[in-house]
């Protein structure tokens, strides 16, 4: 955790894949061949991108040498021995991201995403391929040296990795204090305890039906996103957010604070790593040593808005001085 004169410390576990990307007039209909308007092959998995969001959001784009960031970043994961794993290194290691935690397992391959954006709209879908990813086994993080040292002042997670192992890290981390963001996307059931004593659950509107018990429609308003967020808090999570899209940001918390934010006008290119971006943002107010959850949620969604007017992943995502 950061010392007096140093940085605080956000480690990140999860996913890196490479992501291939085609641009296409419409997505594409059962039995239906599309032509793309245009392809790109680009760093990300939400993992990898939340570390870049985090690092790129607490530093300049041209920062000065007497400049800091506001936050070391640390990523743990797993890449396969191929071209595509050194490219996802070097591209984190180039945005300031921690990279020795990173294991490079011999015979696996580099998780792989393949990624059709609709253009009129900027919407996506998405096929993952987990590969080298699923390789992190839940008994390699059942210690507090598992999550790297110094130990982190916040350790983020999706669920991009293999719940087993998401679930030995968040008992981890409560045992040594540490604070945890859950991210769980894509959705699946959790087990009672992930979100007991859980200081920070970030999920989008499919997220919070499926793990909330109840409808999408449910969420249409309000009252609705209310009670679901009171149904977390009720588990033991103490930060609940819920990103709406052009809707805004609904957040609540066990303090009783709660609110809906609207969203930010924005020309929507694509959405890709809109939400890591949010998260990264989110973070680094969460370590600021100021946390104010209504603050920290509109600095999130003014980053994201940035994203989502241009194209890529970690591409898009600010650093500090663009917004």
């Amino acid at each position: 955790m950061a010392t007096k004169n140093q940085p605080p410390v956000i480690t990140v576990l999860g996913s890196l894949n490479m992501d291939l990307v085609s641009y296409v007039p419409h997505h594409p209909l059962p039995g239906e061949t599309l032509t793309s308007t245009r392809f790109s092959v680009s760093p990300g998995g939400k993992g990898a991108n939340q570390a870049v969001a985090c690092a790129k959001l607490s530093r300049s784009s041209h920062p000065t040498s007497t400049e800091n960031p506001t936050a070391n970043i640390r990523m743990i994961g797993a890449v396969g021995q191929d071209t595509y794993g050194t490219q996802l290194k070097t591209n984190l290691s180039s945005h300031g991201v921690d990279i020795s935690s990173i294991l490079s397992p011999e015979s696996l391959k580099t998780g792989i995403a393949i990624i059709l954006v609709d253009e009129p709209t900027g919407q996506n879908r998405i096929v993952l391929s987990p590969e080298a990813n699923h390789s992190l086994q839940a008994s390699s993080f059942n210690t507090q040296q598992s999550l790297g040292s110094p130990l982190p002042d916040l350790l983020i997670m999706q669920l991009e990795i293999p719940l087993p192992t998401v679930v030995s890290a968040l008992r981890t981390a409560r045992t040594a204090g540490v604070k945890v963001l859950l991210n769980p996307a894509p959705a699946q059931e959790l087990p009672a305890e992930a979100y007991d004593g859980l200081a920070h659950l970030v999920v989008n509107e499919t997220e919070a039906a499926i793990l909330g018990g109840v409808s999408e429609s449910d969420l249409d308003t309000e009252a609705g996103l209310e009670a679901v967020g009171k149904t977390f808090i009720s588990r033991g999570v103490l930060n609940v957010i819920i990103t709406l899209g052009g809707r805004g940001v609904f957040y609540m918390s066990a303090h009783g604070n709660k609110g809906l934010v609207p969203a930010e006008k924005a020309k929507v290119v694509d959405t890709t790593a809109a939400g890591d971006t949010f998260v990264g943002r989110y973070a680094l107010d969460v370590v600021s040593g100021n946390f104010q959850i209504e603050d920290a949620v509109k600095k999130a969604n003014r980053a994201a808005a940035k994203t989502v007017e241009r194209l890529g992943a970690q591409d898009s995502i600010p650093w500090r001085d663009e917004l």
